[in-house]
């Protein structure tokens, strides 16, 4: 039998962040809803924090990346995808992020997925 392909997730996570590149959005903090999806190099049963991730500290360096202006969300998504392959046994992170103020209808998103280099 194949090892299980384990997914550490965070999903909806509302943000206040200092994020956009027009002129009404800089200095000024708008919401953002995170999720994140973490494949972890498992080998079998995870039966240890220490063999997976702190869903906890995920949801930490998304807050961080929110302290600070980032123009787009591509770039957001980005940034906290590299950090999350810093967090332990992560093969991949597929993040998601959607600014709900960036349309007057609908909700505008992108998706950022990156594998750790072996």
């Amino acid at each position: 039998m194949a090892d299980p392909t384990i997914m550490v997730r965070v999903t909806d996570l509302p943000l206040m962040a200092c994020i956009g590149v027009n002129p009404d959005e800089v200095g000024r903090r708008q919401p953002l809803i995170v999720s994140v999806a973490l494949v972890i190099a498992a080998g079998g049963r995870i039966e240890r924090l220490a063999q997976s991730v702190d869903y906890r500290r995920i949801a930490a360096e998304a807050e961080r990346l929110a302290d600070r202006h980032i123009p787009m969300i591509e770039a957001f998504a980005h940034s906290l995808a590299e950090r999350c392959l810093t967090l332990g046994p992560v093969l991949s992170a597929d993040v998601s992020v959607s600014k709900p103020e960036a349309l007057p209808r609908g909700l505008a998103s992108v998706s950022v997925t990156l594998a750790r280099d072996e």
